[in-house]
């Protein structure tokens, strides 16, 4: 979002805000109609609304008065300083566009809370090399994560999540036909994050491709496969991570066994007991990571190595994994029926 046409100057009078006000109403989509009033050094002094235009003419204010006259100067924000942006509480408020101020209380960036869930502190790494065998011949001339799914590549759909999670800077793993998706996604400017792209030379696994990043800037890592098509809630996984002092924390989804006869609890040849057509139900790796930076090291360079040998690594040493059972839908699309099943499952979503 472009700072310059939610600002405006102090000197500016009231015929300013409503022409700009009235320009925003077609050229710009935001949740709320507003400005932010800024002195000549850009530092806030207030918001404006058309409710304090309004309220401003009743007490005969004039088209004319300068805006720092009647803005309001007791607007909600948050700082730049704060490590987590709990979003939640200035919804509670019903906060629609959210200033963030530098200590010198100039603006650097707002919030649509419409649009933008989180605020994560996370830098995050797609998974996106794999061949995609069992969609073939989908896949011969197509990565799987470009494979169309509605009206964008699966991959899309889960940067774009991401993005309204708060996550800015993403890399992506890829290997086969990884020139289309560089091509699709480029810098990621037009999505407004910056996305590099890491290059397997040979297989690495579901984890491999760690080693090749360069420096993560953040304390926290997302990792995520690229064919996932969910409605995830990244911020639950990150807050129950640090709730929990965890080094790991593994999104899970249940996984039933139907068994369809009875079963026995025997003790030797002797029926103690049964159960007739029980269910067992599991949590299973959902394929979505969040983890602390430096277990990152135990990762070796350029060699191929999956995520459940840090996973193992991590138990085997006493220190904290934990799961996150995921709330919602979740798909991993490796073969044609789940393809199949995610296709028809977005025709009736409203993400």
């Amino acid at each position: 979002m472009n700072l310059s046409n939610l600002t405006i100057n102090q000197d500016a009078t009231v015929l300013d805000a409503l022409a700009i006000l009235n320009e925003l109403l077609y050229k710009e989509s935001i949740s709320r109609l507003i400005l932010f009033v800024t002195d000549d050094d850009d530092k806030i002094l207030g918001s404006l609304t058309d409710g304090d235009i309004r309220r401003a003419l009743v007490k005969n204010h004039n088209l004319n008065q300068p805006l720092s006259e009647i803005c309001n100067k007791n607007f909600l924000h948050a700082t730049d300083s704060e490590e987590f942006l709990d979003l939640k509480k200035y919804r509670e408020k019903d906060i629609k566009m959210l200033p963030i101020l530098t200590k010198e209380r100039k603006i650097k960036k707002i919030i649509d809370l419409e649009k933008t869930k989180s605020m994560l502190p996370m830098e995050c790494l797609i998974m996106a090399g794999g061949r995609g065998k069992r969609l073939s011949p989908l896949t011969d001339s197509t990565p799987k994560p470009m494979l169309m799914l509605g009206n964008k590549p699966i991959l899309e759909h889960n940067i774009d999540r991401l993005i309204r999670y708060g996550i800015k800077k993403i890399y992506i793993s890829v290997k086969y036909l990884g020139e289309q998706i560089e091509s699709y996604f480029g810098d990621g400017s037009s999505k407004g994050i910056t996305i590099e792209y890491i290059w397997e030379e040979q297989a690495l696994g579901t984890a491999g491709a760690l080693s090749l990043v360069e420096h993560f800037n953040t304390d926290h890592v997302l990792v995520m496969n690229s064919d996932l098509f969910t409605n995830i809630n990244f911020e639950s996984i990150y807050l129950d991570l640090i709730k929990n002092n965890a080094d790991m924390a593994v999104a899970s989804t249940e996984y039933k066994i139907d068994v369809p006869y009875a079963i026995f609890e025997t003790e030797g040849k002797q029926v103690k007991s049964f159960k007739e057509k029980p269910s067992f139900a599991y949590h299973s790796n959902a394929g979505v990571y969040i983890l602390k930076k430096e277990l990152i090291q135990k990762v070796p360079e350029n060699q191929f190595y999956d995520i459940t040998d840090l996973m193992s690594e991590i138990v085997d040493e006493g220190k904290s994994l934990i799961f996150h059972p995921i709330v919602g839908f979740w798909i991993d699309i490796g073969s044609p029926l789940d393809y199949s099943r995610a296709k028809d499952f977005i025709t009736h979503l409203k993400e």
